[in-house]
């Protein structure tokens, strides 16, 4: 057998490798270096699926498979895996559902169970920190609550009590940064009535919401999501908005207008890394009208949104679990009508724009989950 011992392999002009072929093998104890670069500097001609390359921009693998880009993943849940997301509670027909799953956001593969909330719900509200996961509100069996859970991250197990709401509504919104979280609008009893309340907790204690300010209108279902200064909810249902607020998270106050959405709808799945935000899916003209659109912003400027592609589904979300770690975004959860519950768990790159990809199913179908993660925009 021959054996070839190259230390380093360039072209006659020393900025790139030659092209190498009939080589069946390569053996060593070292590594190989893929060709590296950025998303925007994808290779465009010439395309051939299993064509391989380092992106930068996510810090991923990726592989051409024959008509787009792809992460070289591998399916792992394990609890040391990376950053987590959580999805709990929902509507599954007929009831309300305590279910908690997670999954780990690098990887691709089937949620697993965590645990369960300390009451079967719809419509909360949620946040977390690096440690900790709060599910705020929402509908039981019993009608909307106050009530605020928080479970640890980087365990399994039950939800624990956290404190009480500073007001009984479902159908809300939160977001975070590393010590502080931000809850926002919903319907009180006696629904349609809306809120415009925002309220904070400091999430790694327990205790009470506090009054933190008002949006610039009454809103259940906003898409919220947080970079580690600025807290963002944009669209609602009443009527159908397209209208996006922002926050300062460390003060306290009323929220400022930052812009519009591509088109109106509410019930989306918002989230974010530090940078970038992104608002997905949602209810649009009519109570059996859906999107499958993705839009983004640039968080620490203000302006409208811009389309960043399309989930798989139209999908009339209701807080639709939307979770992400500094590079993916995930939704999962929901329904397109019918009264179909989805199980489906979908992802996109934050920094490139493109259609969701498939990444596996909850362990039940249901909508109006609400979902959060330990490496959000916000930490």
């Amino acid at each position: 057998m021959t054996r070839l011992n190259i230390r380093r392999l360039t072209n006659e002009n020393e900025d790139g490798a030659p092209r190498v072929s009939g080589i069946s093998t390569f053996s060593s104890t070292a590594f190989l270096v893929p060709p590296r670069g950025s998303t925007a500097q994808r290779p465009s001609d010439n395309l051939r699926g299993g064509m391989m390359r380092f992106n930068t921009d996510s810090g991923h693998l990726e592989y051409y498979d024959g008509s787009q880009w792809t992460d070289v993943l591998v399916a792992n849940n394990s609890l040391d895996g990376g950053n987590r997301g959580l999805v709990a509670g929902g509507y599954v027909a007929p009831a309300r559902s305590s279910v908690v799953d997670y999954i780990t956001i690098s990887t691709l593969g089937n949620a697993v169970s965590f645990g369960s909330l300390t009451v079967a719900r719809s419509g909360t509200g949620s946040c977390s920190s690096s440690t900790r996961g709060l599910f705020n509100g929402g509908f039981t069996p019993g009608g909307q609550v106050n009530t605020i859970d928080y479970i640890t991250i980087s365990s399994t197990g039950n939800a624990i009590s956290f404190g009480i709401a500073t007001s009984v509504s479902e159908v809300r919104s939160g977001c975070s940064n590393s010590t502080r979280g931000l809850f926002a609008g919903g319907y009180f009893p006696g629904s349609p009535t809306s809120s415009n309340i925002i309220e904070y907790v400091t999430i790694s204690s327990t205790g009470n919401a506090v009054d933190f300010g008002d949006l610039t209108r009454s809103n259940p279902g906003l898409g919220s999501f947080a970079s580690s200064t600025r807290g963002v909810f944009g669209g609602g249902y009443t009527p159908n908005s397209n209208v996006i607020d922002y926050v300062t998270i460390s003060t306290t106050g009323n929220a400022i207008d930052f812009g519009d959405l591509t088109s109106s709808r509410g019930g989306m799945g918002g989230c974010s890394n530090a940078t970038r935000g992104l608002f997905a899916g949602g209810q649009t003209t009519s109570p059996s009208s859906f999107s499958n659109v993705i839009d983004y912003i640039t968080i620490s400027t203000i302006g409208n949104a811009q389309d960043f592609g399309d989930l798989t589904i139209s999908n009339h979300s209701e807080l639709s679990g939307g979770m992400s770690s500094s590079t993916r975004a995930v939704w999962a959860g929901g329904h397109s009508g019918g009264g179909v519950q989805q199980n489906s768990i979908e992802y996109v790159t934050i920094l490139s724009t493109g259609n969701t990809q498939d990444f596996g199913d909850l362990t039940v179908g249901r909508r109006g989950p609400s979902s959060c993660s330990n490496g959000h925009g916000g930490l």
